[in-house]
C-alpha cells in the first residue's frame, strides 16, 4: 500500500510506533496523564463517524430511559 493511500488509523498508529523507539519515556508521561492527551479523542477516531453516532444514540437513549424509570 502506498503511504498517500494510507488510512488514517494505520497511520496514526505507525507515527505512535515511531513516536515511541524515538522518545520510549514520553509514553510514560502520556500514561500518566492519559485525560489530558486526548485519550478519549483518539477512541473516538477509532470508532468513526457511524461508530461515535451510535454511541452517541446509546448515552441519549439510556439517558431517557433511566428519567422515566426514576421518575
Amino acid at each position: 500500500m502506498r503511504e498517500d493511500k494510507e488510512m488514517p488509523e494505520r497511520k496514526r498508529e505507525r507515527l505512535r510506533q515511531e513516536e515511541l523507539k524515538r522518545n520510549p519515556i514520553g509514553n510514560m508521561n502520556d500514561a500518566f496523564n492519559r485525560a489530558e492527551t486526548g485519550f478519549l479523542a483518539d477512541w473516538l477516531g477509532s470508532l468513526g463517524w457511524r461508530g461515535t453516532g451510535i454511541l452517541l444514540l446509546a448515552i441519549i437513549l439510556g439517558a431517557i430511559i433511566a428519567a422515566l424509570f426514576f421518575k
